[in-house]
């Protein structure tokens, strides 16, 4: 399966540049956050494949006006081609704001879906990345802690995060957390699985 990751930024290729064929064996595009509804929706009519996506911590805009054509997975589990797909989104609690969760609540959030979990999870969709795995120094762009656990406990094949971007000083794109690829989606990047 290919995996089409977006996050953060509305990347100029696929407004000034795009080349259909370059995407044709896609099957599925992931959002990991900080996406406007309108780039969304756009994406989506381009590759005319399911979008699923979660918020970041500055789509408060995307909360009222969802992207057409496209389904927030925000603490759902989805199946896609027999994969189960579950997303979190949102940051740390740095300022405020209906997106972003201190690390006591975002694990209140994953306990309240252990039930979705309990038939396991292919893939983990978030905005903030895992704790210590790619993440910043910073409050604002620390990992959280849970997700070590989530995927520790569920052992997903892949977890999709944004927030991140490549000019914070990010050495990787990818990492590994024991059987967990991890890849960090900032602006977009084609997945193998």
């Amino acid at each position: 399966m290919k995996i089409l990751a977006l996050s953060d930024v509305e990347s100029p290729y696929f407004i000034d540049y795009f080349d259909a064929s370059k995407y044709a064996d896609v099957d599925l595009i992931l959002a990991a956050g900080d996406l406007k509804n309108h780039y969304l929706s756009y994406v989506v009519t381009l590759l005319n494949k399911p979008l699923f996506y979660v918020h970041g911590n500055h789509d408060k805009r995307l909360l009222e006006h969802p992207a057409e054509g496209c389904e927030s997975i925000d603490d759902k589990v989805v199946v896609f081609n027999g994969l189960r797909i579950a997303g979190l989104g949102g940051c740390m609690t740095y300022c405020g704001g209906p997106l972003q969760f201190t690390e006591s609540q975002m694990s209140r959030r994953i306990l309240k879906n252990r039930l979705k979990y309990r038939k396991g999870i292919d893939i983990l969709l978030t905005h903030a990345p895992a704790y210590g795995i790619g993440d910043g120094k910073d409050l604002a762009h620390t990992g959280y802690r849970c997700f070590i656990d989530l995927l520790d406990k569920h052992k997903p094949k892949l977890m999709v995060h944004g927030h991140m971007h490549l000019n914070y000083g990010v050495k990787n794109r990818e990492h590994q957390h024991r059987d967990t690829k991890i890849i960090n989606a900032y602006d977009h990047v084609i997945i193998t699985l």
